[in-house]
C-alpha cells in the first residue's frame, strides 16, 4: 500500500488524538508515505497551535517538531510548481476546498500519477476526504472523518495497550 498523508493525518503522528493509533499503523503498513512539501509548514504551524491553545503542554509540542523534522527526510515530499497550484487552484474551484486543501489533493493526485499506482490519502478533513473520493482517490480513513480530542502523552509506536 502506498500512502498520502496530508498535514491533519500527519499531526496525528506526533500529538496523541483519536486516529493516532491508527495513523501510526498506517504508515507502518506502507511501502512509500508521502505529503506535499508545504504540510511541513502546516504541520509545524499545527503544533505551535495546540501549545499555545494549551491542547498540549510547550514541551511535548517542542518534542513533537523535534521528531517531526527528524522524519521529515523519510517522507516523498511532492514539491511545489506552476503546473501543480494551477491544478490545485481547479480543484479549489470545483470542491470548494480552502487553499491548501487543494494543494494537499493535487499533490495526492500528481503523485498517483507519477508512481502510477492506487494510493490512499490520509485526512481527517471533512472536505478533504469528500473532495478525495470526488476525485477518484481511496480517502482514508475508510469512515468519513468526525471531530477530534487531544489526549496527553505523544504516541508510542512500541505500545500495544488499548
Amino acid at each position: 500500500m502506498i500512502a498520502y498523508l496530508d498535514a491533519s493525518a500527519l499531526v496525528k503522528r506526533y500529538i496523541v488524538e483519536r486516529g493516532s493509533r491508527e495513523t501510526i499503523a498506517l504508515t507502518g503498513e506502507s511501502e512509500m508515505t508521502a505529503t506535499s512539501i508545504v504540510s511541513r509548514a502546516e504541520v509545524v504551524a499545527a503544533l505551535a497551535k495546540a501549545a499555545r491553545t494549551g491542547v498540549v503542554t510547550q514541551e511535548l509540542a517542542r518534542n513533537a517538531r523535534r521528531l517531526f523534522i527528524g522524519d521529515w527526510p523519510d517522507l516523498v515530499r511532492v514539491p511545489m510548481t506552476e503546473a501543480l497550484v494551477e491544478r490545485a487552484e481547479g480543484l479549489a474551484w470545483e470542491h470548494g476546498l480552502r487553499g491548501y486543501d487543494s494543494v494537499q489533493l493535487a499533490s495526492a493526485l500528481t503523485w498517483q500519477e507519477s508512481v502510477a499506482a492506487e494510493i490512499v490519502l490520509a485526512t481527517f478533513d471533512q472536505q478533504l476526504w469528500d473532495a478525495a473520493k470526488r476525485a477518484g482517490l481511496k480517502a482514508w480513513p475508510a469512515e468519513r472523518p468526525g471531530g477530534t480530542a487531544a489526549l496527553e502523552q505523544p504516541p508510542d509506536e512500541t505500545d500495544d495497550t488499548d
